[in-house]
């Protein structure tokens, strides 16, 4: 074994013949590349994204994509869902959303006088739960059994959902008028939360001239321009078999003991800072070494390293973290107490 030290954390890493490169390809994952290629002919930029949304196919995992409207979220989602031959579900919420809209209901059939049971679109593969903070509190909790438990419950009876289950949600800043704060427990089921920025102009402009390539798309004697959703190609898709042995690689990428106890006494750490009044469950240090083995298998190797720990500190951690009030009014931000405390890490 040979140790290695980065910003202060130290990770092992197998030496041994045949570990210095990835045993997929020398750097290449065909799986993500294939994702990724058809990921890029409707969405611009955004490859961080690509890549957290790969990390929760491959883990399992729930995602939540945060960022003003308007900056490709929703077909982001959508783009990875035709890339994949999977099953998929949108629901948009809303303040009249109900759980029953969500999970589904029995309901009662007249003319035979019993009940049956109505699913509703989380069965599915993939369900994109669409501005989830736009909708009741209520209605956000509807979704923490399917998401914990990979089931529901419909009257008296617990429903599996079926194999492979993910939610990637995305909302709105909440600041924004109309929104509600996930609550705690909520967001400590998705595995990652991963913030968008707004393109750079090279991208902006691509973007422009994309959209000046759209047609029309007819209806009858009518039509309509074509939006961005209408580009999305449906050709040349990954199986879920394809899927389901990526995920098998995943399992298989080597993480040392020094970088478990690395992930722990990060955790920790967030428990002990004098600025944080809620630290981290022990769900954010499982979050960090399944996501860091997808991380290291998106990018060829079978090993993980202290770059994917620094890389997913900040998705992992942030939103399972609550600053004291103390520190929210001395002005300090959650990422920069984040910074010291992986600066800390020994």
């Amino acid at each position: 074994m040979t140790s290695v030290a980065t910003n202060g954390a130290t990770a092992a890493i197998e030496t041994k013949a045949g570990h210095g490169v990835s045993a997929w390809g020398h750097g290449k994952c065909a799986f993500a590349d294939a994702v990724r290629t058809h990921v890029s002919q409707t969405v611009v930029g955004q490859e961080v994204v690509v890549e957290r949304v790969l990390i929760a196919l491959l883990t399992g995992g729930h995602l939540l994509l945060e960022g003003v409207p308007g900056i490709a979220k929703t077909l982001m989602v959508q783009s990875v869902a035709k890339a994949i031959d999977l099953k998929f579900a949108r629901v948009q919420f809303t303040i009249d959303l109900l759980p029953a809209d969500i999970v589904g209901a029995e309901i009662l059939e007249q003319r035979t006088g019993e009940f049956r049971i109505h699913k509703g679109p989380v069965f599915t593969n993939l369900l994109l739960a669409d501005e989830i903070n736009r909708a009741s509190p209520k209605v956000q909790s509807a979704l923490l059994e399917a998401m914990q438990e990979r089931r529901v419950s419909i009257g008296d009876t617990t429903h599996d959902l079926p194999a492979p289950f993910l939610v990637i949600a995305t909302q709105n800043p909440v600041e924004q008028a109309g929104t509600f704060e996930l609550p705690e427990a909520q967001l400590d089921r998705f595995m990652l939360r991963h913030r968008l920025t707004y393109p750079t102009p090279g991208q902006e402009a691509k973007v422009l001239r994309r959209s000046l390539e759209l047609k029309l798309k007819r209806q009858g004697d009518g039509a309509v321009p074509m939006s961005a959703f209408d580009a999305i190609s449906g050709g040349a898709r990954q199986s879920i078999r394809d899927l389901t042995e990526a995920m098998a690689k995943v399992q298989s990428v080597h993480v040392s003991d020094v970088f478990v106890r690395d992930c722990v006494e990060l955790v920790g750490l967030t428990r002990q800072h004098p600025s944080v009044e809620l630290g981290c469950s022990p769900r954010a240090g499982l979050a960090l070494v399944h996501a860091s083995r997808a991380r290291a298998f998106v990018h060829g190797r079978d090993y993980v390293i202290p770059e994917d720990l620094f890389a997913l500190a900040e998705d992992v951690m942030l939103h399972r973290m609550r600053l004291s009030y103390e520190a929210l009014a001395e002005g300090r931000k959650g990422p920069d107490v984040l910074r010291e405390i992986l600066a800390s890490l020994t």
